[in-house]
């Protein structure tokens, strides 16, 4: 089963970007996020959502 979330740390390594780059795709809206206690977690959906509309 794959996850729903995934950490920064985690969504960076799966970009290949830092965790910098990861706030960043946040603020401006590419990336869902959403806070559980003190940890932003990343919706998977999301990050398949961006991969697919920078490989068109």
């Amino acid at each position: 089963m794959e996850p729903i979330t995934l950490s920064i740390n985690d969504a960076a390594k799966a970009l290949s970007l830092g965790r910098t780059s990861i706030y960043a795709l946040i603020r401006e809206g590419k990336l869902e996020a959403i806070k559980l206690g003190r940890r932003t977690l990343i919706k998977v959906e999301s990050l398949h959502r961006l991969i697919e509309g920078a490989s068109k």
